[in-house]
């Protein structure tokens, strides 16, 4: 509390001052099964003791009254977004796509003729089983609430928070970046070979061009909106329908044929150049034909194809295995989020994201496995390992299948470029990276983000100029991975926490299939590449670090609350009062405090001073609780105590409580504050002085603006030093603590056997003086463990108080800041000369036997002592429990005496400790006179705090 005009201020004009009325905002979304967030308190706009003044944080905010006070605020729902996508076109056509891919027509008999029909099955078991447990957490998610534009980066962030969901949201911008690039250049390269015949110019410089121009096609596509895209979607799933059905037509009535052997095979087409010596090496034959038997449908080759046969990929002839091919399904199946990322332009996200992604991936499964049986049950063993374009040859007209080849790459970028901007967009929305992305946040038409698109292009772009695309491929396979991981997490992380508002309504899921879903996630990455999944996880690490640093708060809370909350409330139960032993004792203070604005260096001192224990910060405002009011007076001021611990870098709680009497108010912070076994065991507050201090805060002395803080320094500044607090109380219009009042008070906290600190002096503290030393020296941590109502006993028998005292020191002593800058030292008095030899020995082995590193000093104070009359100093017992109250009557020549020899000693000491007498048993006629000794005891010394222990804090044993 510090230097300040008295313990507690009176807040009885605290009814009106803030007469204001606090009106809790909600913000309802516009989407459907809309979820109210409730807003950081309002702010002031003047604190000059005039009703509060409340800001609308936004245009839409309503609050609706009753016989002129507010009632509890509206949550609006819509079922509907007007003119949004529907299930079909918006979730369940580009899902279907994205999982298609070039896997259905070029690669799946590739899959069959090494796989055999039986593990190709197995296989897309396999691949499905890892899509749909994501699927089924992305469900659960996406209907637990209002759903906005973003997609994954949306529904991760408003669950595991803005750092998770932040650094996840760019790996999945930039995965989809990359997978938009690679698909272009897929279906150039399947343009130019199929449509080419060599009348195009071909080289990295014209693949390039032609890259650029099917792009800014797309890029045509995504600018005029969402509307034009759902239209694409449909009428391309329904293209690649009809391509796909004259497929199955051609396998139903086509007869046994031969096929040739495409000459992209050129290991087919291989001839050793002697047969007779394997050394003479060999060349490629393309003067002839190579062709491969088409049976048609049979039984016969269905049992061929029934058994794995690896061989090689004639493309890379490297070998085949289990873990490449699955790589292969698994890569062709991951369009999952194609639909979710369109969350912000459907019409009912909440109910379309569920039904349509479940409907994609149980109609995309049962395509494969018909494909699968169908290329098994009709072609060769050797036609299907040597021809990957199978399908295309054996079809009665192979351009519906270049058609669809065509249209599902084509199709599949522009959903990766669209759900990239979207992505960015929802990233500047929530300002993550500050100004750097406010221009994506410019939308047109229907919520169009028209910039986001084009930024998105760009990077597209840039991508082509990296080339080496096969192997950026596995790097883009791991970032959406990595998208799919952070779903399950945390879907698991809202299962397992029990949080009462996540009710989603689907309900096929549990906490089981979201932990499997991460295992089975986390297992994909390691087969497509564990050096790959390295780097992807470090990048994740290093954008998690620095949006936690650097990101802006968002309102939408933090699943790591949730967990700590969780966590918390097990571990306090474990907490048992009854099983604490003195080994692991620490300090759990209770800082009472009247006026912050004088008592900043006290409260930073109490955060040194706390060894990792709880650390309370009290405030009692005098009036009481109104029912005319319309809200508890101390939840307009709590926010602001809550900037000022952040800004001070304090790590505490605020307890604020509001009474007629500031006594009783502080009885009930000692009793009621902290919870379970986490109580305070130790009181400080300031000295009451005879005269007001005049410090004050100033906006300089706080840190600098602190990104989760909700009010500003100089709200903050403004609020301790004006309105009800300071200029009030120095022209004395607030009652103060009388002297009677604040020994009482004291005695309070001893019959509740708590200990106690009283702190003076602690204005001349200065962090800064402390860092730079005293000419290049330490400066010192002194401990005076003197009984002065027994000086008789200034030797080694000390009691708890001392013991106490001592403890305190040394965990000052270890704090970081006070280790580095301090150095202990602790003095011992004694009457005669031939004593001081002993007795700095005895004092050197006990603070061996504490394992306490401080400088032994023994100082002789019989000059001291020769002032003191025992007469003076005769005590009255009391209760066992409770210390006897000394009447007080030590002389003025004493106390003075004893000032002297400290200043003289501690002159360079950056703060004392001291016993503190007791306070007199007679607190009404006694009062003045024992702040008179305390007084005169402190004059004049470095920061000083008075301490008197109740407890046993040390301990010897192992």
């Amino acid at each position: 509390m510090g230097d300040n005009a008295g313990l507690f201020a009176d807040a009885a004009s605290s009814q009106t001052s803030y007469g204001g009325i606090v009106n809790e905002m909600f913000d309802s979304t516009s989407a459907g099964n809309g979820v109210a967030q409730t807003n950081a308190p309002p702010l002031p706009k003047k604190l000059d003791g005039a009703p509060l003044i409340l800001e609308e944080e936004s245009p839409t905010t309503t609050t609706r009254e009753m016989n002129g006070r507010p009632t509890s605020p509206s949550i609006e729902f819509t079922s509907a977004r007007p003119g949004g996508l529907s299930t079909i076109s918006g979730v369940f056509a580009p899902v279907a796509l994205s999982m298609f891919s070039i896997l259905l027509f070029m690669r799946m008999g590739f899959v069959v003729g090494q796989l055999g029909f039986l593990v190709t099955i197995v296989q897309l078991l396999m691949a499905y089983a890892i899509v749909m447990l994501t699927v089924l957490s992305l469900c659960a998610i996406s209907s637990n609430g209002a759903l906005e534009g973003g997609g994954v980066y949306y529904m991760i962030s408003r669950s595991l928070g803005p750092e998770f969901g932040g650094a996840i949201g760019v790996l999945f911008f930039v995965a989809n970046v990359f997978s938009c690039a690679l698909y272009i250049s897929g279906f150039t390269e399947a343009l130019l070979n199929n449509l080419g015949n060599g009348q195009f110019p071909d080289s990295s410089t014209w693949r390039f061009f032609y890259c650029v121009l099917v792009s800014v096609v797309l890029l045509v596509l995504s600018l005029l909106g969402a509307g034009l895209f759902a239209k694409t979607a449909l009428f391309t799933f329904i293209l690649i329908s009809v391509c796909y059905s004259t497929w199955i037509f051609s396998v139903l009535f086509n007869g046994s044929m031969d096929v040739p052997i495409p000459k992209v095979n050129t290991p087919a087409y291989r001839l050793p150049n002697n047969e007779s010596d394997p050394a003479a090496g060999t060349h490629e034959d393309f003067n002839r034909t190579l062709y491969a038997p088409y049976t048609g449908f049979s039984f016969h080759t269905l049992g061929e194809n029934m058994l794995t046969n690896y061989t090689m990929d004639y493309t890379t002839e490297k070998p085949t295995d289990f873990a490449l091919m699955f790589a292969i399904i698994f890569s062709g199946v991951t369009g999952l989020m194609a639909g979710a990322n369109m969350s912000g332009d459907l019409a009912r996200p909440s109910v379309s994201i569920p039904r349509g992604t479940v409907q994609a991936v149980f109609t995309t499964f049962l395509a494969y496995v018909l494909t699968a049986f169908l290329m098994a049950s009709t072609s060769s063993r050797y036609l299907l390992q040597n021809d990957y374009t199978v399908m295309m040859d054996t079809n009665f007209q192979r351009w519906f299948i270049l058609i669809g080849i065509f249209s599902t790459t084509l199709f599949s970028s522009m959903s990766n470029l669209i759900g990239s901007s979207r992505v960015l967009n929802r990233l500047s929305h929530d300002k993550l990276f500050g100004c750097l992305l406010r221009p994506a946040k410019i939308e047109i038409g229907d919520r169009n983000p028209v910039v986001s698109v084009v930024i998105s292009w760009i990077c597209v772009v840039l991508v082509f100029l990296v080339g080496a695309m096969n192997k950026i491929a596995k790097l883009t396979s791991i970032f959406f991975l990595l998208s799919y991981m952070g779903v399950n997490v945390a879907c698991l992380a809202l299962e397992l926490t029990s949080a009462p508002n996540f009710r989603p309504t689907f309900k096929f899921f549990s906490w089981q299939t979201c932990a499997l879903g991460v295992l089975a996630t986390g297992t994909m990455m390691l087969v497509v590449d564990a050096s790959m999944s390295a780097i992807g996880v470090v990048v994740l690490m290093a954008l998690i670090m620095v949006l936690h640093y650097q990101a802006p708060s968002v309102s939408s809370g933090s699943i790591s609350q949730a967990l700590i909350y969780h966590q918390v409330r097990k571990y306090l139960l474990l907490l048992d009062v009854r099983k604490e032993h003195v080994k692991y004792w620490r300090p759990q203070i209770l800082l009472l405090v009247s006026r912050p604005a004088s008592a900043c260096p006290l409260l930073d001192f109490v955060n040194d001073l706390k060894k990792s224990g709880l650390y309370v910060i009290g405030h009692v405002r005098k009036g009481e609780l109104d029912s005319q009011q319309v809200v508890d007076p101390l939840q307009q001021v709590f926010p602001y105590w809550l900037s000022l611990v952040d800004y001070l870098k304090l790590k505490a709680f605020v307890e604020l409580t509001l009474s007629n009497n500031i006594r009783q108010g502080i009885q009930q912070l000692m009793r009621l504050s902290g919870l379970g076994a986490m109580k305070p065991n130790t009181v400080v507050l300031g000295f009451h002085e005879v005269n007001p201090s005049n410090v004050t805060l100033q906006e300089s002395q706080l840190l600098k603006d602190l990104r989760y803080s909700k009010i500003d320094r100089a709200a903050v500044v403004e609020y301790f030093t004006a309105g009800d607090y300071m200029p009030k109380e120095l022209d004395g219009n607030l009652e103060r603590l009388s002297s009677e009042e604040y020994v009482l008070v004291l005695k309070d906290v001893l019959h509740m056997t708590k200990n106690l600190c009283i702190a003076r002096h602690f204005q001349k503290m200065d962090k800064e003086a402390l860092a730079r030393g005293w000419n290049g020296q330490k400066r010192y941590i002194d401990v005076w463990p003197v009984d002065l109502q027994k000086p008789v006993e200034a030797g080694l028998g000390w009691d708890n108080s001392s013991l106490f005292l001592l403890q305190l020191s040394c965990i000052l002593s270890m704090s970081s800041r006070w280790r580095s800058y301090a150095k202990l030292r602790v003095f011992i008095c004694v009457n005669s000369l031939q004593d001081m030899h002993r007795r700095e020995r005895q004092l050197k082995n006990m603070l061996d036997t504490l394992r306490i590193q401080a400088q032994s000093i023994v100082v002789p104070w019989d000059h001291v002592v020769c002032h003191f009359s025992p007469q003076a100093a005769s005590t009255s017992s009391g209760h066992a429990a409770v210390p006897a109250w000394p009447s007080v009557e030590l002389p003025t020549a004493y106390v003075s005496a004893f000032n002297d020899m400290i200043k003289r000693y501690s002159e360079e000491a950056a703060i004392t400790l001291l016993n503190l007498p007791l306070p007199p048993e007679d607190a009404n006629q006694n009062a003045e006179k024992y702040l008179s000794v305390i007084r005169s005891l402190t004059d004049s010394l470095p920061p000083t705090l008075l301490v008197h222990g109740v407890s046993s804090v040390i301990s010897t044993a192992m």
